[in-house]
Order: C-alpha cells, then structure tokens, then sequence
C-alpha cells in the first residue's frame, strides 16, 4: 500500500500507512492488516492491536468511514469490524451456498477472499450485513459485520420465504443454529433482507413482520435489538405489543411494513377474546423463536375448566400449526430453533441451513463446555430398581400411557426422594462451595459466576438454607466483592446483593418461609432485580440457585461454572448447558459439574442437536404414522358403535355437555364385562383381555402414532377432536381404577415403598458413597471391611467396590480390566451355583453353615482378585513405563500372543517378563495421543481424533507390529486408543 493517512502528534505532522485498504468509487471501506507467516512471533492479535488501538488514537479520521477490518497472518484470517474486540473477529468458512465448511487453516485466506472480497460479495455483506442501531443509539459507532453462519442463512431463507409466498405454502422453513450462535442478528439481517431486497416480489413488496417467542425474558432481549433497529430494518415501527388486540389493531391500520414483537400467549384461548383472524394479508412474515415448544403439548389433549357455576368444562385443543393459521391464515411461518424437534420441521417446513454446536465452537463463536461428574447419589440396590423397572413394564402392558410412566419415573426414580436427603443436600453445598472457592482463587481476576441448577424449588430452598447456614458471609450484601475496584458512576448502577441467592418463580401452596424469600406478589420484580445485578460484572452477586428460570434464553458471558443436580435430556439439557457457552475476555470453556449423572444423556443429546443428524420425520414417516393412526381409530369408533360422540364434532358445542359425555364414556369402559382378543408376545400368540385393557391399549398405540402426525396438519379438525376425545376418555379410566395401577398417582405411591426399601438396603453398612475418592486398595479400606459384621453384606460391598474400581481400570486400561471382569463374574457365578444346590431338606443349622461357607469362599476369591488388580496397577513401575503406557504395552502383549506372531524377545528381569520392542511402541503411541491432546478441545474435534488414529495406525507399521497385516490387530489397538482417548476428556 502506498496510502498514507497523516496526523498531527503534538504539533508534529506524522503518518500511518495501513497495509491494505478497500476502496469503493473513492471511499475507504475496509482496513486489512497482514502479519508475516514465516514469523513465529508475529500473531494476528498484534494486527488487531493496530487497528484497535494505535489506529483509533492516531487516525480515527479514516476508520470513521472505514466499518470493516480483517487480520491476518497467511494461517489465521479473521472479519469483523473497526470496534470488534479481538473475541469476536472470526474466520470466514463458506464461500457458497452449500459448500461444505472447511475447517483446514489454510484455507481461511482463500475462503475470506473468495467468500468476502469478490467484488458482488463484498458490495452485498457492506450494504445488508453490517448492523448499526438507530443514530440517535449509536454515538460510538458500533457496527457489527454477519458471520458466515447468519449470512448463509439469511440469504437461505430469503429465498425459501419468497417460494413459500409465491406457492401459498405458509412454511418458510426452520432454521437449526446452535444456541449462542447469534440467531437474532440472523432475523435481524433476514429482515432487512426483506424489507429492501424483495421490491421485484409483488407478493411481498414491504412485508410485515411478527416475531414470536414464548417468554417476557427473549421478549425483552429482542426488543433490547429491534427496537433500536429501525433504520437498519427499514420497516417503519418496531414496537412489542402486549395484548392479541392491538396486535390486530396494528396490523388492520397498515398494509405493509411494521416489526411487531409478541409473546406465543397471545394466541392462547381466553373467553374476553376468542382465537379467531388477526389479519388476513399474505406478505406477514412470522418469525418464530423457539415459540413452538410451548403449545405443542397443549395442542395434543382436552383443556378442563370450570364455568361461573363451578361446573366443569372439556375444551377441544388445536394443533399449534392451526391456531397459527387461523391467526394469519395467509402469512408465512419461519422457526429459528437450536434445538428442534419433530413438531418443528412439521409446523415450518423443512431444514434450510443449520450451524451446530460442534460448528460454532471450533469457529469460536462460543466456547467448549467440559463435563466434570461429581456424582453425590445415594446408590439403590440393583435388585429393587430391577423389580422398579419391572412394575413400569407391568403398568404399561396393562394400557399405562406413556406420560404416565414417565411422569411417576420422573418423581419416583429421578428421585426426589433421593435428592431431597438432608445429608447428601449438605454433601452437595460443601462440595460446591470448595469447588468454587478453589477455581476462583486459580484465576482471581476473570469475572467467574456460577449457577446451581436443583431438580425443585422445595429441594434448591432446603440447599439454599444450608448454604446460609454453613458460609453466612456468602449472604452478607454489598455493591462488589471484596478486591473489586469500581468508578463512581459503576457503583451508582450497583445494587447491594448477596453472593448468592435463589431465583424462581412463588407456588399457590408455597411455605411461608420459601414464599416470603421469593418475593411474594413481587416474585416478578424481585427476579429482574436480580436478573439486572447477575449480568453486571462487577455485582456482588455471582452464584444463583435455579430450578426452571434462567436455564434458557439467559444470556451472562462471564457465566463460567455450571453445577447440575437436576435430570435433564434432549432439548432442555442442550439449552440448560449452553448457559455457559458464552464467550468472555480471558474464559476458555464453559464446565459443567454434574452431581446427578446427566453424561450419557448429554452424549445423546449433543449427537442429536451437536452435529449433522436430523430429528425431522420424514414424508414416509408421518404418512406411516397417519395410517396407523386412522387404523386404531377405526378400531375405536368401532368399540363405540351407538353411542353419541358428535359434540366433540361440533366445535360449537357446550363444553359442560362435553364434559358430561366423557365420564359417561369413562364409565361404559370401566364396567363392561367384554372380553376381546388382543396380540401377546410379540403377535404370537393370543389372548383375551378385558375391554377395559383392549381399550387402553389401543389409546395408546393411537397416541404414539397421533404425536407423530398432528403437528404436520395432516389431520382434519374432526379426527383431532375425536382423538382428543378418546384419550381424554382413558384419562377418566385410569383414575377411576383406584387400585389398578394405572394411573401416576398409584405408580408414584408403589414406587415410592420399593425406593424406601431399596435405600433402606443400602444403609444397613454402607462403607462408601460412590462420590467418595476413596481408593479401595488402601489398608483403610481394607479394615472398614472388616468391621462390616455381617458376611452377606461385606461380600456384597467387596463384590460393589470391586466391581466400580475394575470399570475405573478399564478407562485405562481396557486389556486388563477386562480380564479381572471375567475373574470376577466367575467368582459370582460360582458362588450363585452353590448357593443353589444348598437344599430345602437340610436342617437349619446345617444349611446355615453351609451358606455362611459358601459366602466365605466367594468373599477370600473376591479379596483375592482385588489383591492380583493392585498388583496388576502396580506392576508399570517394575516395566519401567507409566501407569497410562503400561495399557497400551498389555493390549500389544495380548495380541502378540492372542494371534500367535513374534514381536522382540521377552526377557525375565528381576522376576518380570519384559519385552523391549513393545515397550518402546507403547510408549511412542502414547507420545502421539499426547501430542494431539495438547489442542484446544481435542476431544470435541473430529478432524484432530481422526488424524490421532491415523498417526497411530502409521506408528505400527512403521514399527511392523504386526509382522503380517492384520486388519483385526489394528482393529483391536484402535478399541484400546479410542477407550483411553473417550476417558481422557
């Protein structure tokens, strides 16, 4: 560049000369700065401070006109702005629709030029996708440029918005990105989009658009955007409309343009103000922001009610989709969700981009989240919670929904009872609070807040409780922590706020203790005080306790630790633990402490939501589930035949008359003394059941196919009521059984007995909780066996620690675990054979010298074994490799003799076989696993494991193990890496 800005430095003309500029017909657009990539210590953080800095003091006169700034150093290339800070400037992967990202360093250089810099591209992100808020907001100039992600996607449903339109589908599509990625600024740049870039579309002109979302908090976080947004929208008034009224009233007075914010509530049924047409024009876009989640349910079942004369009432449920319909019967419908599920794709159509969670992470946009299990569960016995699992079994076979089940499981088995234990509750705060104590003190001057996340609101106030009571100066309120410097003008933001607190909403039937702490009538206002005071750095408040608020759409960068106590799956675990996903100045990753046991729910749902599988039904799919549905349906109507259902057809109809007509159904069920031929074993076989049972069946093989199909609108208002009907009939059985299990109340009572009992099992002599670190060769725990009294149940812990330290071993070492495992399972089996043979006939006595023989010699086995495994663990040292290298140089070993080839000589050395030749390759396999563990998140990134199994498989070779080709040894040495590689993390 032979540009040179000058500038006047104390009297003194002097120059600057930016490596490149941008110019477009004479104005400065863009500033490059380019570092030498054959310098090792010339990093594109150096370009970045050139800009950020030394620019902004000496020539602020050329990057006033000058919004975009890119950094490079011929490896790492990065887009943002003249203001961005260094976090957030980010590489530009895709040059075109539907190319495949790369992820290779070098080709960022090639995809920022092709991607950004051709002369259309460049033109189109410079006038669409850099935001700026309105004038009169933005006195410091702060543009923010698109990344790669929003600009695709943008542009995508750009276009599948306008076929949409123009085909009079009303499905714009759905829009899959990762939590944290930036969705908002995606409809931000949609919109405008829109606004101006659709004026050759008669069929849009102007639109207008109606975002959606399900709650006050993402209500206001949009507002907080759009609203000061108008000049960059370039669609008139953006405005949040409280009531389903004047959302009519606005859109009645114009015929274009508008960005009106809502939430879904207002398109739920009120008698002041019936579901009906809000407006009718075809150019009304409807943004949707996770608001499906929230009907969904509602959409599926009879809503009951009681009239002004305390009689009750059966309302018939819509489907979402068609509530929405008849709202904007014209408009078309776009979901922007990170986390869908089947129901989206069938309400907005099908997927037109996606960004995953594994996407945004290696491109920066959040961080990685790492998982620390600390699980503080009180154990169950096995074999109550196998006789749990049976009951279930038995519940639903007898025509139990699966709601049902899974309600009483979700009391029962995800154990409040459990969670709720005054000890463990204590166990917890303790561990909590000296964890968090512990990494704020490592890095004392980040911002690190916490958040604790209980399973209920009774049970996190029980823990709150303690933790006043254990560490009262958490509870001390101030305006900083101790060591916090702030600026007058901070400090008059600040409110005085404890460390910790508990934020959630009050219950009709609350405590008054837990009501009174909450806020009481002034819950709402006593959650945005806190709200308000989490999200600033410097508050004292950097801990809150939560149950159900703030574990979605709450965004606190500087939110680093997360410590679940709460079951969580799917979807919610997604949206709970990105919570701390959030890119803050000097936080690397997000860490979830999780007490409960969340890991292979989490593994599930970052496969489902975390890469490139789909969760969207198919055509076949939904056409499959519609047939069965009208089968069972069918079957039915037909065990109604003569009876009156037509005022659950007539939309119209009288609520109560509905009412009446389904416990008058419930009854016919419930006394009929039919019996009828239903499939067993698998269609096998026969049986008569009776027609209650037949019934209840059916409902629900109808209900599994109807969540299927209903959200699609597939289904015609008749068949949704009627099914509505049917189910809501099996509703009123079940609670009119009392006694035949059916119904959650009874399950959650039975359940609850064979809990109490199995924790009562547990502890009769419970020598450790599987939280404890305690380790099991230690002679500590060798005499808190022996003060175990009873043979059975020290045999029984042996058998459990035993068990719990060889699955310990074999995250290591997987050779040689597995073989203690199979010592082990033949001590059990042999002692469960014995104990067999011990028969009725003999007296008493005998019998009882007999069996306490038998448990002896299982228990001198069992010690036996855990002996030879401390031996095992310990014999590294004597081979002279690590603890880690001893695993890999056993699988070689095994396979060596497993399938018969020679591979160096084994020698005897002080009474140990050792062989050089495998020592050496262990050791040089272990050298490349932690070569490429040094990487950031290595474990999250498949390139990087796939290029580890590479090296590996090259290593053998190389070293010609084995002699032969065998595609099985590698196969088994690469089960060996992948266990240690999946443990390591």
């Amino acid at each position: 560049n032979q540009f040179v800005v000058e500038y006047t430095n104390n009297g003194q003309v002097q120059n600057r000369r930016p490596d490149l500029l941008l110019y477009v017909n004479g104005i400065p657009l863009c500033i490059i700065e380019l570092k030498n990539p054959a310098d090792a210590h010339a990093k594109i953080y150096d370009a970045w401070e050139q800009i950020y800095y030394r620019y902004w003091r000496d020539i602020p006169h050329l990057l006033h006109f000058c919004p975009l700034a890119c950094i490079s150093d011929g490896v790492n290339t990065r887009l943002g702005t003249v203001r961005t800070p260094y976090e957030h400037f980010y590489a530009w992967r895709r040059v075109n629709d539907g190319d495949k990202v790369s992820s290779l360093p070098f080709d960022e250089v090639q995809s920022m030029i092709k991607g950004v810099y051709s002369p259309e591209r460049f033109l189109e992100i410079f006038r669409d996708y850099i935001y700026f808020q309105d004038s009169k907001y933005d006195s410091d100039e702060r543009e923010i440029v698109c990344r790669y992600p929003q600009f695709f996607a943008a542009r995508l449903l750009k276009q599948s918005i306008i076929k949409s339109v123009k085909e009079k589908s009303g499905k714009g599509g759905t829009y899959f990105g990762a939590t944290g990625c930036g969705k908002t600024y995606t409809m931000a740049f949609l919109s405008r989009q829109l606004a101006l870039r659709c004026t050759d579309v008669p069929e849009i002109g102007s639109p207008t658009i109606v975002m959606i979302v399900d709650r006050e908090e993402l209500q206001k976080q949009g507002a907080k955007l759009f609203t000061k947004s108008e000049e960059f929208l370039n669609l008139g008034e953006v405005k949040v409309v409280s009531t389903r009224k004047d959302l009519r009233q606005e859109l009645g007075a114009r015929q274009s343009g508008g960005f009106y914010i809502c939430t879904i509530q207002k398109f739920c049924d009120r008698e002041d103000d019936k579901i009906g047409l809000i407006n009718d024009r075809n150019n009304i876009i409807c943004f949707s922001d996770e608001a499906h989640r929230t009907q969904l349910e509602h959409s599926k079942k009879i809503q009951f009610s009681k009239d002004a004369d305390d009689n009750m009432k059966a309302m018939v449920s819509k489907p979402y989709a068609k509530v929405l319909r008849e709202a904007f019967p014209c408009a078309t419908f776009v979901g922007f969700t990170g986390t869908p599920i089947a129901e989206t794709y069938q309400t907005f159509g099908d997927e037109i981009d996606r960004y995953t969670m594994d996407q945004a992470v290696a491109d920066g946009l959040t961080v990685s989240i790492k998982y620390h299990p600390r699980i503080a569960k009180v154990l169950l016995d096995e074999k109550q919670v196998k006789l749990i699992e049976e009951y279930y079994k038995k519940c639903a076979d007898s025509g139990a929904t699966k709601e049902d089940i899974e309600a009483s499981k979700k009391a029962m088995s995800s154990m409040e009872k459990i969670l709720d234990e005054p000890e463990r509750l204590e166990r917890l705060a303790v561990d909590i609070h000296d964890h968090y104590v512990a990494a704020c003190a490592n890095d004392p001057d980040r911002v690190q807040k916490a958040m604790v996340v209980c399973s209920s609101r009774p049970i996190a106030y029980k823990l709150l409780k303690i933790f006043q009571d254990k560490y009262p100066e958490w509870f001390i309120e101030k305006k900083t922590p101790d060591g916090v410097t702030a600026t007058a003008e901070e400090l008059r933001e600040l409110k005085e706020m404890p460390c910790m607190a508990m934020v959630a909403s009050v219950g009709k039937n609350d405590e008054q203790e837990m009501y009174d702490y909450l806020g009481g009538v002034k819950n709402a206002k006593r959650s945005e005080k806190l709200d308000a005071a989490f999200k600033q750095d410097k508050s004292n408040f950097r801990i809150v306790i939560v149950v159900d608020m703030w574990i979605t759409g709450f965004d606190v960068p500087s939110l680093t630790y997360m410590y679940n106590d709460k079951p969580l799956q799917k979807h919610l675990l997604i949206q709970t633990i990105s919570r701390v996903n959030r890119k803050y100045p000097g936080k690397d990753f997000g860490i979830i402490i999780d007490y409960i046991g969340i890991r292979d729910n989490m593994r599930e749902a970052v496969k489902m939501y975390g890469g490139n599988h789909s969760v969207a039904p198919s055509v076949d799919d939904i056409k499959q589930a519609t047939e069965i549905f009208r089968e069972e349906m069918s079957i039915l109507e037909d065990l109604f035949i003569g009876y009156d259902l037509s005022p659950f057809l007539d939309p119209k109809g009288d609520p109560a008359e509905r009412y009446r007509l389904l416990a008058k159904a419930a009854e016919y069920v419930f006394i009929s003394t039919q019996k009828l031929n239903t499939e067993a074993k698998g269609g096998k076989e026969v049986k008569k059941v009776s027609f209650k049972t037949y019934f209840l069946k059916t409902v629900r093989r109808m209900r599994s196919a109807y969540d299927i199909c209903q959200p699609s609108g597939e289904l015609s208002d008749e068949e949704s009521a009627l099914a509505q009907c049917f189910m809501a009939i099996a509703g009123f059985v079940r609670k009119m059984g009392g006694t035949t299990e059916l119904d959650t109340e009874t399950m959650n009572r039975r359940v609850s007995k064979m809990v109490e009992e199995a924790l009562k099992y547990n502890k009769v002599e419970s020598v450790l909780e599987e939280g404890d670190q305690e380790d099991i060769f230690s002679p500590e725990y060798y005499e808190s066996l022996a003060n175990v009294k009873m043979p059975a149940s020290k045999l029984e812990l042996l058998i459990k620690m035993l068990r719990k330290q060889i699955t310990e071993y074999g995250k290591t070492n997987q050779m040689a675990a597995k073989k203690f495992q199979e010592m082990l399972e033949k001590t059990i089996e042999q002692y469960h054979e014995r104990r067999k043979h011990l028969t009725a006939d003999e007296a008493g006595e005998a019998q009882e010298e007999a069996s306490e023989e038998i448990i002896r010699e299982a228990t001198e086995q069992a010690l036996q074994i855990l002996k030879d495994m401390k031996t095992d663990r310990d014999s590294f040292r004597n081979v002279g490799l690590t603890f880690e290298e001893k695993a890999f140089y056993d699988i070689l070993m095994a396979l060596r003799d497993s399938y018969n080839f020679e591979y160096g000589e084994d020698k005897n050395i002080n009474g140990v076989i050792v062989n050089e030749k495998c020592k050496n390759l262990a050791k040089k396999i272990k050298e490349i696993i932690d070569t490429k563990s040094s990487f950031a998140d290595w474990l999250n990134n498949q390139i990087v494991r796939d290029q580890l199994k590479f090296d590996i498989k090259i290593c053998l070779v190389k070293n010609g193990y084995p002699p032969q080709y065998s595609p099985e040894v590698f196969r088994k040495v690469m089960e060996q890496v992948e266990n240690f590689e999946e443990n390591l993390g």
